[in-house]
């Protein structure tokens, strides 16, 4: 099982009092679940909080990682059988029949990109229906 854990700090103003509000966010397999987690915390004043999810992290957590860490690209490792390659994606991620073969073809091709985290979750989905791939830094 993969585990592959990203994460990256950002700062903003706090909406309680105007401090700075420094939040830790991320992005995380565990369990085999693509998961995400956020903390923030005031340096002015006690605002803070804890909050964690299951799935895609919401867009500003994923933007933030791209930022710091760049794309991830993911590409089959050779020619395959498309049927465990369909599979794979439509138990992973919530495709049609059509989508999934769309995917399927970026696969194939120039490779689907995204954060680290949900290349290497993906990978490993494949990977349970004996399915090569590569994942390699993209600068997009």
């Amino acid at each position: 099982m993969i585990t592959a854990t990203q994460g990256v700090e950002i700062t903003s103003s706090c909406p309680a009092c105007g401090g700075v509000l420094v939040r830790d966010v991320g992005q995380f397999i565990e369990r085999g679940q693509l998961r995400w987690g956020t903390e923030g915390r005031c340096q002015a004043c006690a605002n803070g909080w804890c909050e964690m999810g299951v799935g895609p992290a919401p867009e500003e957590i994923r933007q933030a990682l791209l930022a710091q860490h760049g794309f991830a690209r993911l590409r089959l490792a050779a020619e395959t059988n498309p049927v465990p390659v369909l599979r794979a994606l439509r138990e992973m991620r919530p495709l049609s029949l059509g989508e999934a073969r769309l995917t399927a073809a970026e696969l194939s091709g120039p490779g689907l990109i995204g954060t680290s985290v949900e290349m290497a979750h993906l990978a490993e989905g494949l990977r349970k229906r004996s399915v090569s791939t590569t994942l390699v830094p993209s600068p997009a």
